[in-house]
């Protein structure tokens, strides 16, 4: 029988690694978390739309953020069009093969530049004409005899910071904030033995939500939820079990969860043999044996391994048990959560959608291993419309359904907070502290809260 640790959270996923055939890495082993009480959120934070208003004003426009993947400006005048709120950046691939970013706005009389992405070989204005080169320098000023007051290069288009990580593009629009690798910390080291850059993305997902963007994203910081929503894991996903980890003076938290050990939530036996048919939906006893000295992770871990090697034709004989299936879902702050491991290459984007604090834009990437030889090229975004779901995007394979579950309970998040008496959320000590963590960086961006 599986031996299911009686012990919540981290001691208990400490318990699984224990047990695990191929050791857990270092970064696995060290966790922690800062004591943040025990205090809810406001509920005015969620449904007032002038606590959106200083979103706009002052976190968007001072903080990091993830533009796109630099898979997406391959050659020399890709541009993405990246927008939040009021903000909207041209991020684009240069002749010299550099990547920048320019406000999608003309300096003439502010006509937005492009309305999408594409390839140019230089930006021009829809209105009048005016263009501009991909390192953003005035090169045609139309009647330039009519601005003998104007000196062009004067009128180059307004710039904002850049920089990468892990194969991800990150704009800042304030000048005086501090670098890409400090705003960081120490993320890089937990992504060491999972490079981003390495990937390549094979689905590239959105869906307009009807929730503010900080419920959509909450929604996605605790497992405390998978019981009630997704009770089809419940044999085969340790949520109890979950680790949580918010380490100090950091942007960001981490949270693992064990998978092939069922959930504390079930009250019978689950025994070895129905965790795999679950997890390897078959029923063919010789698939579900467990050799002598393994154990359901191992074996499902062996699946995983081989299944990598099989598509990439690359080595992945060195993972662990626990980077092979588990669940190592990371957030950066303030709306960035890409995932560790390799059985769920996850990527998650959070961004309001237009000045409705009832609605958001929520993105999901996988991000596969490279195949050895030639890049393959990134996937379209696709983008749903009203009425479909994440089960209607076939590329997502079984993870569609599963986020069909998540997006439909949380418009019932947001209806609720409007029609709630309360003032604030209450919020579990352990398996919530995330979105405490979350809030409190937050807090750090806005000079007046009106929902306090």
């Amino acid at each position: 029988m599986s031996d299911t640790p009686t012990t919540h959270g981290a001691t208990g996923y400490q318990r699984v690694l224990d047990s695990d055939v191929h050791p857990a890495p270092a970064s696995l082993r060290d966790h922690g978390q800062v004591d943040l009480g025990t205090g809810g959120v406001s509920r005015a934070r969620y449904v007032d739309a002038d606590f959106q208003r200083l979103e706009h004003e002052h976190l968007w426009s001072r903080v990091w953020q993830m533009a796109c993947r630099e898979e997406q400006l391959a050659e020399p005048g890709r541009v993405v069009v990246y927008e939040v709120g009021d903000l909207s950046l041209l991020v684009l691939r240069t002749g010299a093969g550099t990547i920048r970013a320019f406000h999608n706005s003309c300096v003439h009389r502010g006509t937005q530049l492009r309305t999408a992405d594409g390839t140019v070989e230089r930006l021009r204005c829809p209105f009048h004409g005016f263009t501009w080169d991909l390192d953003g320098a005035l090169c045609e000023l139309p009647c330039a005899w009519d601005f003998p007051h104007v000196d062009p290069d004067a009128l180059r288009l307004p710039e904002v910071r850049v920089a990468t990580w892990g194969g991800f593009v990150f704009v800042n629009p304030d000048p005086d904030a501090s670098s890409l690798d400090e705003f960081l910390g120490s993320l890089p080291t937990h992504f060491a033995r999972f490079p981003l850059e390495d990937r390549f993305t094979t689905a590239h997902v959105a869906k307009v939500l009807d929730c503010n963007w900080k419920v959509g994203l909450e929604a996605f910081l605790e497992a405390f939820h998978t019981f009630a929503v997704h009770p089809q894991l419940v044999t085969t996903s340790g949520d109890t079990i979950t680790q949580y980890d918010v380490p100090p003076d950091e942007r960001w938290s981490r949270m693992v969860t064990p998978v092939g050990v069922p959930s504390e939530h079930v009250t019978r036996v689950v025994d070895d043999p129905e965790i795999l048919r679950s997890m390897l939906i078959t029923r063919d006893d010789a698939e579900v044996a467990i050799p002598e000295g393994s154990t359901v992770r191992a074996v499902l871990a062996h699946r995983v391994r081989t299944d990598l090697a099989t598509r990439t034709g690359r080595d992945f004989s060195d993972l662990s048990d626990a980077e092979a299936i588990d669940g190592i879902e990371y957030f950066l702050f303030p709306n960035f959560v890409p995932w560790a491991g390799f059985l769920t290459p996850l990527v998650y984007r959070f961004r309001p959608w237009g000045d409705d604090p009832g609605r958001c834009l929520m993105e999901v990437m996988l991000l596969e291993p490279l195949p050895a030889g030639t890049r393959p090229a990134p996937a379209p975004l696709h983008f749903l419309h009203d009425g479909e779901g994440f089960a209607d995007a076939p590329e997502l394979g079984y993870l569609g359904p599963i986020l069909d579950q998540d997006t439909r309970t949380v418009a019932r998040v947001q209806r609720g907070l409007r029609a709630s008496p309360r003032t604030e959320t209450v919020l579990a000590h352990t398996q919530e502290v995330r979105i405490r963590h979350f809030h409190r960086l937050l807090e750090e961006y806005l000079p007046t809260d009106p929902a306090t």
